[in-house]
């Protein structure tokens, strides 16, 4: 077997830290990228983001998670030419409807499999987000686009790194031009 094959092969090494429940309610910070770090999602002028039809696609579908998954809230989010940032509100003692938006007192047992807390993982949102915004991106004829395979994850645990990560996302797009990640 050549070195390339057992690379191939090998077990990826899991992003997410081991043995936290990324059900429970909280705030996390999430990074997704683009296959190759190729910037289909628009680009930056003059410290603006400038979304493609791609990236149109995908800001749609970030929109779209708090109503298909209504356990979660989008914080925060930014949408740069190659990445996306965003912060996500897990809260499972909210129940959204569409016409009722209501709170569930804790000691109130939920019957169904949609609110059942071990079927609200982080993970499930995001690979909502990836493959409904992959189809639609596709069908817009753009064949070739891939989201890099998983995401970054960072458990927002006290308000002071929660406020410097919402700064770090709103100022992004004026920190293009030196991000070592970006092909300029």
């Amino acid at each position: 077997m050549g070195y390339n094959e057992f690379v191939i092969d090998a077990p990826r090494k899991s992003n997410r830290l081991q043995g936290y429940d990324y059900s429970q309610n909280g705030y996390y910070f999430v990074t997704l990228c683009v296959k190759h770090r190729i910037e289909a999602f628009g680009n930056i002028s003059k410290d603006v983001v400038l979304l493609s039809n791609e990236g149109k696609i995908v800001k749609k579908q970030m929109n779209w998670l708090s109503i298909h998954f209504p356990y979660i809230h989008l914080d925060e989010y930014i949408i740069m030419p190659n990445h996306v940032h965003a912060i996500i509100v897990i809260n499972n003692s909210i129940i959204c409807g569409r016409d009722n938006p209501r709170i569930v007192p804790t000691n109130t047992v939920i019957n169904t499999k949609k609110y059942n807390r071990k079927f609200n993982l982080l993970s499930k949102v995001i690979n909502a987000l990836k493959t409904t915004s992959s189809i639609l991106i596709h069908q817009s004829g753009y064949n070739a686009f891939q989201w890099q395979r998983s995401f970054y994850d960072h458990i927002i645990r006290n308000e002071k790194s929660y406020l410097t990560i919402k700064q770090y996302i709103r100022n992004n797009p004026q920190n293009w031009s030196q991000d070592p990640e970006n092909k300029v």
